[in-house]
């Protein structure tokens, strides 16, 4: 595995320390050019569900059972395809995973990045 894997904002500067970044929102965040965002992947399937999504609203009071829900939905087949890619990209380089919610403890790429690094 790779020696870190990070999340942060879309929004922030890029950095050469950086290695994979990856977009795991499954909206396209507002204002940022596709050009701009020097992604190396957008993988919407690793995202929560809309339904989960629309559910959680970014409530930090919500975020223990986002968590848990969000664990839970990692485990079926398209998650997984995508959680898949993800463990692969860091295999043999840093990622960070990138999001737009403006805190980014209480996000899925906070969550994603905590359970691949538990993973491996």
């Amino acid at each position: 595995m790779a020696k870190r894997i990070m999340c942060r904002r879309v929004y922030e500067e890029t950095s050469p320390r950086d290695g994979k970044r990856v977009l795991v929102d499954r909206v396209w965040p507002r204002g940022v050019r596709k050009e701009d965002a020097h992604l190396d992947e957008w993988l919407r399937d690793v995202a929560p569900s809309a339904e989960l999504r629309k559910w959680y609203g970014h409530d930090p009071d919500r975020f223990t059972e986002f968590r848990r829900r969000y664990l839970g939905e990692l485990r079926d087949a398209g998650h997984e395809r995508a959680a898949g890619r993800l463990r692969d990209l860091a295999s043999h380089d840093p990622l960070v995973l990138l999001t737009a919610t403006k805190d980014v403890d209480h996000s899925q790429a906070a969550v994603l990045a905590d359970w691949l690094n538990r993973k491996h």
